[in-house]
């Protein structure tokens, strides 16, 4: 009977001390259990699912970023179809089924976005109902406790994920959201929302972003980005656009950050695409895997105009594509595009 007494104690003696342990680290910064733990939890979540090739995974932060015009926002739409559908872009990999996708547009109006989407505002590309797009309502009073927009909206996008039940985020573009992204502290507290609102809510979320103007005959690298020390920190994976010097349609993508797969696509294993509207619908086309040395500008290069004299001159001698694009020190998939845009 004493030896039950004190086995009733000694088990409320250790719920106490369980129950302490867990409210302190409620209140710590830092929640501490043993390695193993930590990995048996892991053991019960699912591994994270490719989105956009190696490029972005499910349940990650992700950076986009490019000089302007480069088509940052006609590639996140791209990737926001094949999500929301569940169908992988050619020549590159999705590993998730269709996901619901909210895609943040701060950039274009409803009508250049039709225009984006159609020929000539007819024959309009039909989008999958997991497709949500959002402006900004311009007619919007914030409240008073709200210093502005941004404080307003991110405030309310974890109510509008939950009511319409988001799993994919993208944020078009930085620039919006902070518009003095360049600075630490405000890169510092956006980041922390998204990175906050991604592991509440399990959200996989893309953000695009501004480079200040660069020099094209250098690789992309991580300064690039504006404020890229503090974005980088907080996102768990990167990549960039680059543009062609071969060809003003074409466009390179650049792996920058990774945490889930090793380093891809690098300097010498670019991804080569080319900007095209077949139909009714701007996307990115891919070509090839390449090296960016051969996409950037060099100041002593030939312009186009006396290029395609020689590659024409090449054609006539019968020289194919491969021994054309080795003569002019460019791709052979620069060969095959340039040679489709001029007809030869």
């Amino acid at each position: 009977m004493f030896q039950n007494k004190i086995d009733v104690i000694t088990k409320d003696l250790a719920d106490n001390q369980k129950l302490l342990e867990n409210k302190n680290q409620e209140s710590s910064c830092l929640v501490v259990k043993k390695a193993n733990t930590w990995i048996e939890e892991a053991k019960n979540r699912p591994i994270p699912n490719m989105l956009f090739n190696e490029l972005w995974y499910e349940k990650e932060v992700c950076i986009l970023f490019a000089d302007t015009n480069l088509g940052k926002s006609i590639l996140a739409v791209q990737i926001a179809d094949s999500i929301s559908r569940g169908i992988a872009i050619p020549g590159f990999k999705l590993e998730s089924k269709p996901k619901k996708v909210l895609y943040l547009d701060f950039e274009l109006s409803d009508k250049q976005f039709e225009n984006r989407c159609s020929e000539e505002y007819q024959n309009h590309y039909q989008f999958s109902a997991n497709f949500l797009r959002a402006e900004i309502n311009t007619e919007l009073e914030i409240p008073k406790e709200y210093k502005g927009i941004e404080d307003y909206l991110c405030a309310t996008l974890d109510v509008i994920i939950k009511n319409d039940d988001v799993s994919v985020l993208i944020i078009d573009n930085l620039t919006f959201l902070s518009s003095e992204n360049e600075k630490a502290k405000d890169a510092l507290v956006l980041m922390k929302t998204l990175k906050k609102l991604s592991k509440l809510e399990n959200l996989s979320i893309l953000v695009l972003a501004h480079t200040p103007k660069r020099d094209e005959s250098k690789p992309i690298s991580i300064n690039d980005l504006a404020g890229s020390k503090m974005l980088m920190n907080f996102c768990d994976s990167s990549f960039a656009i680059g543009t062609s010097s071969q060809e003003t349609s074409l466009r390179y993508i650049k792996q920058i950050k990774q945490r889930n797969t090793e380093h891809l696509y690098h300097t010498d294993n670019v991804i080569i695409c080319s900007v095209e509207k077949d139909t009714n619908f701007l996307e990115f086309q891919f070509i090839e895997f390449g090296f960016e040395k051969d996409h950037l500008k060099t100041y002593d290069t030939s312009d186009l105009e006396k290029r395609d004299e020689q590659m024409k001159l090449f054609i006539s001698e019968g020289l194919s594509n491969v021994k054309i694009a080795d003569r002019l020190n460019l791709s052979e998939g620069a060969i095959r595009k340039r040679r489709k845009t001029i007809g030869l």
